[in-house]
């Protein structure tokens, strides 16, 4: 139990002093974009995933997932710095497909919600009643 609660502690540490290296200290400005949304640590604290996400558009993410994989020396040498921890965990980035799909699928809801209210007008009407 102590030892999951630290693996979580580790993992928020470490995702919040990534945000702030991509975002302070990193020199590809494609990084300053970038938003580090979850970390999964491996039991023996030695490997890490890191899910990101994109702020602008999805276009080229295998070039960023490359260039984050890159510079993941550096990141790791800086969250060694910081967190002071014994073993610092090898980064593997990963882009976060979720984000995306939520989109998607609130769009799909909102089409269906829409082609409803053509069908049947005056439903609205009576759902906002109750």
């Amino acid at each position: 139990m102590v030892a999951i609660d630290r693996a979580k502690r580790i993992a928020e540490q470490m995702r919040n002093e990534l945000g702030r290296i991509l975002l302070q200290e990193a020199k590809d400005p494609r990084f300053k974009l970038i938003s580090i949304s979850d970390l999964e640590l491996s039991r023996d604290l030695s490997h890490a995933k890191v899910f990101f996400t994109i702020a602008a558009s999805k276009e080229n993410t295998d070039a960023t997932v490359n260039a984050l994989n890159k510079a993941s020396s550096f990141m790791r040498v800086r969250l060694a710095e910081e967190l002071n921890l014994r073993i610092t965990p090898k980064l593997r980035f990963i882009y976060d497909v979720s984000v995306e799909e939520g989109r998607r699928l609130s769009a799909l809801i909102d089409q269906a919600i829409a082609k409803d209210s053509e069908k049947f007008p005056g439903v609205d009407d009576i759902l906002e009643e109750k």
